[in-house]
């Protein structure tokens, strides 16, 4: 029987593939990787270079989540200033970073405010962004109104500088409200501002410091009234109303006596009972009444001759001689008079005398008085209430009544004690309660946090290994295994042919088994020279359809 040449069903699925790829015009670059592969060295190399990549991978997720979050330490700084806490930083070991494009300076999370904390020993940062700063930041072709912004913020810039000069102010931030003109409206809106002040720690503005304030704003805004000024504490406490009620007045000024005199306490104790052997509580009485009183008296003999006035006019005419001799009866004054019609004349003639007397007079007299006006204000201290606890210390003598009374007395002379007020002082020395120390949760730990991301980046990393590294690897190795299992069935193959007529028969078994095509032909080959009659009784089956059978 002549030769027959069997082929293999996938062949032309093959070649229509190639041909496909060849007029799509679709680069045959996996084929060509494939040849890489397939090459004896990179088969050995595989599963080398899969175990390389996985413990790269690895190690890149490791250092990618094991290295810790990174937070903005300062912001908008000066040059010379960050200099400075660059160099500050260094000089600590903390590692830092900074942002080319905002220029902020950045630290690890868990460092921020151990940073903080050391810059400020230091006195960093020395200065705060000023107006000069925000005007030398404005871009190059800016518009009217981009223009207009910067300009106020670098008022409000130095307007905060300014008020962080007082004592009591740590920060400022003032926002300023302008409205633009504009010949369209009406009613213009007039400008406002406001204050927000972060105080030092224990210290507080007076009712002077806050129109200080609000008076510097409002000089340096065009138009601006101080009472459109609103400032405002770090406590979120208006510090610039004008209208508070009296009662709270009042109270405020409680709180201030209490504190100045609990202040003066604590000052003279912690000398000698140290700082955290005693407790002071105050309370102040106030009398919260106002009133006021006018008297008017008038004292006793009391008087001044304040005018006078006088008229007196006398005439008189000289007496008639006298007859006799003078003695007893000349003496004798004369007889009543007696009412006559006589005529003036003719009386005057008779008596022989003429007397004529005048006098007005008028006197005004001042009484002295005395005017007095008593005005009691209100906020009068009525009472004052001082209660001291002494902590007695553990393994020590308690203190005795002659220390108690010592103590006592000092604390009377540093409030100013008044028994006639009605004060109170109160001193007892008692053992303090220990305070239970509650155990700190262990995810509370300073500890957990960066062990948590250490394991977490392990994980993970042993994750992406296991997901990612070992199939890659395995894959690499059945591929090396199949690969090298196909070489061998091929030497197999190749070795049953050559001596398929001595040694050895083909089955179908190894012609289903061969790895490639020209393998399989030779197969097929050998086959049929090995046993004719049996492959064209296979040829003639296939050929058949199912109803020949």
């Amino acid at each position: 029987m002549a030769e027959q040449q069997i082929l293999p069903p996938e062949a032309p699925l093959a070649g229509t593939q190639i041909a496909r790829a060849t007029q799509s015009g679709s680069p045959l670059g996996l084929g060509s990787m494939r040849d890489i592969v397939s090459q004896p060295a990179v088969r050995k190399a595989l599963p080398a270079l899969a175990l390389g990549g996985a413990l790269g991978l690895a190690a890149i997720t490791y250092f990618m989540l094991s290295a810790p979050a990174q937070a903005p330490l300062f912001q908008g700084l000066a040059e010379a200033d960050k200099a400075a806490i660059a160099d500050a930083l260094t000089a600590s070991g903390i590692g830092y970073t900074l942002d080319a494009g905002s220029g902020a300076i950045s630290v690890d999370a868990g460092k921020v405010h151990e940073a903080r904390m050391l810059l400020a020993g230091q006195g960093l940062p020395k200065a705060q962004p000023n107006g000069d700063a925000v005007i030398a930041s404005l871009p190059m072709g800016s518009s009217r109104a981009v223009e207009g912004e910067t300009l106020r913020g670098a008022r409000e810039a130095d307007l905060a500088r300014t008020i962080e000069a007082i004592d009591s102010v740590k920060t400022a931030r003032v926002h300023l409200a302008t409205p633009v003109p504009s010949v369209f409206v009406r009613e213009a809106r007039e400008p406002a501002a406001s204050v927000m002040l972060t105080l030092q720690q224990g210290r507080s503005l007076s009712d002077a410091q806050v129109r200080a304030i609000r008076h510097l704003v409002a000089s340096s805004v065009p138009n601006l009234a101080a009472d459109a000024v609103s400032v405002v504490d770090q406590s979120g406490a208006l510090l610039s109303s004008d209208q508070a009620s009296p009662d709270d007045r009042m109270f405020q000024l409680q709180l201030q006596m209490e504190e100045r005199y609990r202040q003066a306490v604590t000052a003279l104790l912690t000398p000698i009972a140290g700082p955290d052997n005693f407790s002071v509580e105050v309370h102040a009485d106030i009398d919260l009444t106002e009133s006021q009183s006018t008297r008017e008296t008038y004292p006793e003999n009391d008087g001044a001759l304040r005018s006078e006035e006088g008229n007196k006019s006398i005439n008189s005419q000289a007496a008639p001689d006298t007859a006799g001799i003078p003695g007893a009866l000349s003496n004798q004054p004369p007889p009543a008079s007696q009412l006559s019609k006589t005529p003036t004349s003719a009386l005057q003639q008779s008596t022989g005398t003429q007397s004529q007397s005048e006098e007005t007079y008028t006197r005004n007299f001042d009484v002295g008085r005395e005017i007095a006006v008593t005005h009691s204000p209100q906020g009068r201290l009525r009472r004052l209430s001082v209660a001291v606890a002494l902590k007695d210390m553990a393994g020590t003598k308690n203190r005795s009544a002659t220390d108690v009374t010592a103590i006592e007395n000092l604390v009377k002379g540093a409030i100013g004690f008044n028994a006639e007020r009605g004060d109170i002082v109160a001193i007892s020395a008692r053992p303090f309660a220990e305070k239970a120390e509650q155990p700190l949760s262990f995810w509370n730990q300073p500890w957990f946090m960066p062990l948590v991301q250490q394991v977490g980046a392990a994980l993970l990393a042993l994750l992406a290994f296991v997901l990612v590294g070992r199939p890659l690897m395995k894959a690499a190795k059945n591929r090396a295994a199949s690969t090298h299992q196909r070489g061998e069935i091929e030497r197999q193959l190749l070795a049953a042919t050559s001596g398929a007529g001595s040694s050895g028969a083909i089955t179908i078994d190894m012609i289903e088994a061969a790895p490639s095509y020209e393998a399989r032909a030779n197969l097929v080959r050998s086959f049929i020279r090995q046993d004719p009659e049996r492959a064209a009784l296979i040829v003639r089956r296939m050929m058949a359809g199912p109803d020949d059978e």
